[in-house]
């Protein structure tokens, strides 16, 4: 997935429902075996087996890799993708937008938007799917074994602003600057 030519490894779970996304730098093999690499281990960690993954066409030069794993890699044809896997980019782009224009910038530094990304992503996978594996445990759970804690997570949102104080003289001018 790329948003304002930044680039991200994008995935998600075809029972659990879980997705992830990582800020990558570039598409080249090494690259994107590391990535998945790291997503199957967290699978792994918590006892999950990956048996397949579902991937587009850039993703066919680590086809011979992945079968050293034990993992079998089906890339779909040219100018297809994986449906499951798009419906959930076009989920969180939407809700990166929905994020974007509800801030005051018109301009977005890369480092702001990938933290947009992964406040959406956490969001997505904080609360149970409606074809979930289970009722009440969310898929961030199963996959990672954090719930959510409403005195950590939920006190000062995403687009919080606050009001720092700079040093002042005794002039009659603002001491605070929105942050």
């Amino acid at each position: 997935m790329a948003i304002s030519k930044i680039t991200f490894m994008v995935s998600t779970s075809r029972s659990i429902h879980i997705g992830t996304t990582e800020l990558i730098c570039n598409k080249t093999k090494q690259t994107l075996m590391t990535s998945i690499q790291q997503i199957v281990r967290e699978y792994h960690a918590r006892g999950f087996h990956v048996t397949a993954i579902l991937a587009d066409g850039g993703f066919e030069c680590i086809k011979n890799s992945r079968a050293e794993m034990g993992i079998s890699l089906n890339v779909t044809s040219r100018n297809e993708h994986v449906p499951k896997v798009e419906t959930y980019i076009r989920t969180e782009k939407e809700r990166v937008r929905a994020l974007a224009v509800s801030l005051p910038f018109k301009y977005y530094l890369p480092r702001l938007l990938a933290e947009m990304v992964y406040v959406v992503v956490f969001w997505l996978n904080s609360f149970p799917h409606n074809d979930r594996v289970h009722s009440t445990i969310s898929p961030r759970t199963l996959i990672m074994g954090f719930t959510i804690d409403y005195h950590k997570q939920c006190r000062i949102g995403f687009r919080t602003y606050l009001q720092v104080q700079k040093e002042g003289d005794n002039l009659l001018r603002q001491r605070t600057t929105g942050q």
